[in-house]
């Protein structure tokens, strides 16, 4: 029986992340703009294949499909009305791989849309669609809930209040993306890192951090930010490096050596959660974990 997420980040322990599935999505054939998530319900046995590479890894979480499983975004795909039955499908199609090995973290993504004044999408429809599609992942089983590549911090904050209407008690993750600049690293909205760790605590989120947009080595300096200003543990997910266009085919240029040399630095921050984001896939989390591993043994 694993001991529950939060006993294990409160006790300090450093946890592995899974890698990408969108990057496995496309190996097998899917292509950008297809529905990821209607998977969920015509090829469960895709996702559990995908998350037994990724438990046998050695990872301690596993995410489900469910990165675009809000209404507003499967609209485009006609799939809105089966929102709650795509979300349960993604929980029931790794439970069983992940049981009593690793913990289901239950993906919500940005729905795509603009927040007013900005943009033409109204904050209530918005919260509703995160209620729906978060009150299914919990319903279904879901360990946590991993609010993930949010660019907006009004809408992350949407999502990460929605998780807490749905559940007092549920560990709620929520990492944004941030471009390095020559002033630090923001948001494409403008937001800092201090800024999302303040506001994101405040709605409720148990951890914060970062996923995607960067490589490795820029991870580990956003890190070291949130290590700064963070009240509550950090969630760091790196790409492989930034992709690389090599005759029409997306190429991420750190291999699995080159993530793993930088787990260490990480943990020394003290992140709770080291995974994968773009361009990763099991080799890079089977490294991650040896990495992890041995630092633990080497500072024990």
């Amino acid at each position: 029986m694993l001991r529950s997420f939060r006993a294990r980040v409160d006790a300090g322990e450093s946890l592995c992340g899974d890698g990408a599935w969108g990057t496995q999505f496309m190996a097998s054939g899917l292509k950008p703009g297809d529905a990821f998530e209607a998977l969920n319900l015509e090829r469960p046995e895709v996702l559990a294949e995908i998350a037994a590479a990724y438990v046998e890894a050695g990872a301690d979480l596993i995410t489900t499909n469910t990165f675009g499983g809000s209404p507003l975004n499967l609209a485009g795909h006609g799939l809105a009305e089966k929102t709650e039955a795509l979300n349960r499908a993604a929980v029931d199609a790794i439970e069983s791989v992940a049981a009593g090995r690793a913990f289901v973290s239950g993906s919500v993504g940005p729905t795509g849309r603009i927040l007013t004044p900005y943009g033409d999408t109204e904050p209530e429809v918005v919260a509703e669609g995160f209620s729906r599609q978060i009150g299914a992942l919990i319903e279904a089983g879901a360990d946590l809930i991993c609010i993930e590549t949010m660019m907006d911090l009004g809408e992350a904050r949407l999502a990460v209040e929605a998780a807490r209407r749905c559940s007092s008690s549920i560990p709620v993750v929520a990492t944004m993306t941030f471009n390095a600049t020559p002033r630090g690293f923001f948001t494409t909205m403008g937001t800092t890192v201090e800024q999302a760790c303040r506001a994101l605590v405040e709605a409720g989120a148990n951890l914060v951090g970062s996923n995607c947009g960067n490589g490795i080595a820029a991870m580990v300096e956003l890190a070291r930010e949130f290590a700064a200003h963070a009240t509550v543990p950090v969630a760091i997910q790196s790409n492989a490096g930034m992709p690389e266009d090599r005759g029409g085919e997306l190429y991420y240029p750190e291999g699995p050596d080159d993530t793993a040399a930088r787990v260490g630095e990480l943990m020394d921050l003290g992140v709770a959660v080291i995974g994968g984001c773009c361009g990763t896939g099991p080799d890079h989390i089977r490294a991650v974990r040896a990495a992890i591993d041995r630092h633990r043994t080497a500072g024990s």
